[in-house]
Parts: structure tokens; C-alpha cells; sequence
């Protein structure tokens, strides 16, 4: 079977040329006779892969000689406590931008181990459509949180808010790597892999050593493995790391560097973002859902017409308190976006069903979906509206 085209949110598509390496390697890794997935984290053999991801993520993102780069567990779900636990230590209070679902759980997540936590700009008024715009941050805060790249609702920041000597933390996992991002603007990032850098099973984690706190400061009660000096005094193998994650993740980053970095991906990935944005403001049949200025380059959720200002309310109402009207346009707009997704899967273009709290349709394109993919899907979609208006 000839491969799809993959617009999943993730875990992603991964670039072609790496997963022919991987298979070539997999019965045998550099002549060791075995596979990195059964290889010990403590061999001669694995040190070179771990040591050579840590420094191609220093490399390609250009981070500072006063930060660690971390290899952890848990996901970026994980991060929000870790976060919390080991940077809201002095005053227990923190700032959090809420644009989407993935700041909101982060916020709650800390609001749980006791840190007064507060929403200082929020774009819930439409639904997260737009970034809030925050000109300066100023206060006791331990940390300021935001979520850089939003996967569900199809935002990103187009500006870093000046916290001044407040630690800035962002979760950047769905937009690692898509673009060049100065780390010296940020007392920690961190990135689930999934969405740029390899299969689920690792975290990105990269932080300022004067933020990482001895194990007894944080939080009472943090785990050991959830204080980053564990990680950082151990190279990231206090325990074992997921090894084949880490392995691919080296590749993604060799193969980001053959295509010219962080810069290279973003001229590639604008190029992929405003084709199908161009295509969408230029429709009468659909329409992007995110506003222009906050508008990702990663993912691009996108309605029909069949999805409206009135379908969206009558959605948030209970079944019983709608109207017949209502239920019909609904039944409608259900029926027009399953038959897309099922459309498209059947010509090659997969993973594309829109998040419930967006509806309609979403393509993630993240680094490595080719230009070709994204024309793929336009033709698809100029062909499904005209046999659908």
C-alpha cells in the first residue's frame, strides 16, 4: 500500500528518510549486531546517540552554556506539575495566559499543588481563536506560563511577552523546531517529541541551571523524578531513558540540520501554511476558525460552510432545548464534516477529523509534511466542495 499523507496532531508523520535509516538499522545498529530498542542506556554503544542529541538540540536551537537540555518522561502533561514544583517554590504564585486547552490544564495542574495561580489575559471570549496580547508582565511571580503553539485551537504567539526578571516557561510541543525561537527569552522550555521531533516516549526539556532547585527545595512531596536536578546531575539517565525514542529523535535533528535549521523549516513551513490559509480566505465554502496575527503554522483547523455562528451556539445547548431548526443544521454540519474525513481518507489525506471543542476539520503540518501533501489536500478539497455546495 502506497503511504498517506498523515495530518495527524500527533503523534505525527516523521520524515521519510529517517524512517528508512531506522529500518535499515533496525536488526542491526553500527555493526553492534542489535537493535537500539533492546541496546543498555549504559553501553558504549548508546552514549554517542544520547550525547549526540543533547548536541545537536543545543546546535540547532542555539541554547545558551547556562542551560541544561533534559531527556525526560511523562509528556508535556507531566511538565505542568513538574514546572510548578520546581520553579514556584518562593512565593508560591504564578502567571498564566490562557489561550487554549493545554494552558488551562497546565494552570489547574498547579492550582493542585497549591500555587495561587493567576489568569492575567485569556482569549476565551472567542473561543480561543486569537493570542492575547501582554506588553509587560510585572509582579511577585515565581514564573510566567504560556502555551507558545496551540494544537487544538490553531494559534500561536507572534510575540514573546516581556516578563522582565521573571522566569518565562513555555510549552512549545507542537511548534519545536518549526521556526528559529531565542531560549535566552525563556527560563524553561519544554516539548513533548510527538509532534516534530520523534514517536511519543520522550520530552525536550531545556532550562536555566539557576532555576533548577535542589531536590529538597521544591514543592513538599515532589517525587524524585520529578525534580529536574535529578535529571541534570545524571545526564538524563538516572533512570532508563526511552532509548529508541531518543535514537529517532537524533535522526529528526540531523535531518532538520541537512534542511537548513530551524531557519530552513520555517521557510518551509510557511510556504506550506499560507498555500492552504490563501486557499481557505479565498473559499465560499470554508473558512479557517483562527485569526489572522495568531494564525499557526503548525496546525489549521478549518470549518465548512455548513459550520456557523448559530450551529456553534446551538451545540453548546442541551438536546432537549433545542429546536427543530437547530437539530437539523447540526445533523447537517455532522454529516458534511464525517463524509470529509471519510472522503479524504479514502484518497490518501488521513487524521484530518477536527477536535470536538473546534469541530469541523484540522490538518496538522507539522515539519516534516511535504508541500506536495499540503497541495494534495486543497485539490481534495476544491473537488469535495464542488460536489457538495
Amino acid at each position: 500500500m502506497a503511504r498517506v499523507y498523515n495530518f495527524s496532531a500527533g503523534p505525527s508523520c516523521l520524515p521519510e528518510e529517517v524512517l528508512n535509516e531506522c529500518a535499515a538499522e533496525m536488526l542491526d545498529y553500527n555493526g553492534t549486531g542489535q537493535s537500539v530498542m533492546e541496546m543498555s542506556h549504559r553501553s558504549k554503544a548508546y552514549e554517542p546517540i544520547i550525547e549526540d542529541a543533547e548536541k545537536m538540540v543545543r546546535k540547532l536551537m542555539n541554547v545558551p552554556e547556562n542551560y541544561k537540555v533534559l531527556f525526560v518522561q511523562g509528556g508535556g502533561s507531566t511538565q505542568f506539575a513538574m514546572v510548578a514544583e520546581n520553579l514556584g517554590i518562593k512565593n508560591k504564585k504564578a502567571a498564566y495566559i490562557e489561550t487554549g486547552v493545554w494552558a488551562k490544564k497546565a494552570a489547574a495542574e498547579a492550582k493542585k499543588l497549591g500555587i495561587a495561580v493567576d489568569v492575567i489575559a485569556s482569549s476565551k471570549d472567542k473561543n480561543y481563536s486569537y493570542i492575547p496580547k501582554v506588553e509587560k508582565v510585572t509582579g511577585d511571580y515565581d514564573y510566567v506560563y504560556i502555551c507558545f503553539n496551540n494544537t487544538i485551537m490553531g494559534t500561536h504567539y507572534e510575540y514573546i511577552p516581556d516578563t522582565g526578571n521573571i522566569p518565562l516557561v513555555a510549552d512549545i510541543s507542537s511548534c519545536v523546531l518549526s521556526e528559529p525561537l531565542d531560549v535566552s527569552k525563556f527560563g524553561l522550555l519544554f516539548a513533548g517529541a510527538q509532534k516534530n521531533l520523534a514517536p511519543a516516549g520522550v520530552t525536550l526539556v531545556i532550562v536555566r541551571e539557576d532555576l533548577i532547585p535542589e531536590p529538597e527545595a521544591c514543592l513538599p512531596g515532589t517525587p524524585t523524578m520529578l525534580a529536574y536536578k535529578t535529571h541534570a546531575d545524571n545526564g538524563s539517565m538516572y533512570n532508563t531513558p526511552p532509548c529508541y525514542t531518543i535514537y529517532v529523535l537524533d535522526k529528526v535533528l540531523h535531518w532538520i540540520e541537512k534542511n537548513g535549521g530551524a531557519e530552513g523549516m520555517l521557510k518551509r513551513n510557511q510556504e506550506k501554511a499560507d498555500y492552504l490559509y490563501n486557499f481557505l480566505d479565498s473559499s465560499d465554502f470554508y473558512h479557517a476558525t483562527t485569526e489572522k496575527g495568531s494564525r499557526s503554522l503548525m496546525n489549521v483547523p478549518f470549518l465548512t460552510k455548513y459550520s456557523t455562528a448559530e450551529t456553534a451556539a446551538a451545540g453548546k445547548k442541551d438536546e432537549a432545548d433545542r429546536t427543530d431548526a437547530e437539530k437539523t443544521a447540526l445533523a447537517k454540519e455532522k454529516e458534511i464534516n464525517d463524509k470529509f474525513v471519510k472522503e479524504a481518507a479514502a484518497a490518501g489525506l488521513v487524521n484530518l477529523k477536527g477536535h470536538r471543542l473546534v469541530g469541523g476539520m484540522r490538518a496538522s503540518i507539522y515539519n516534516a509534511m511535504t508541500l506536495e501533501g499540503v497541495k494534495a489536500l486543497v485539490e481534495f478539497m476544491k473537488k469535495f466542495a464542488a460536489e457538495n455546495k
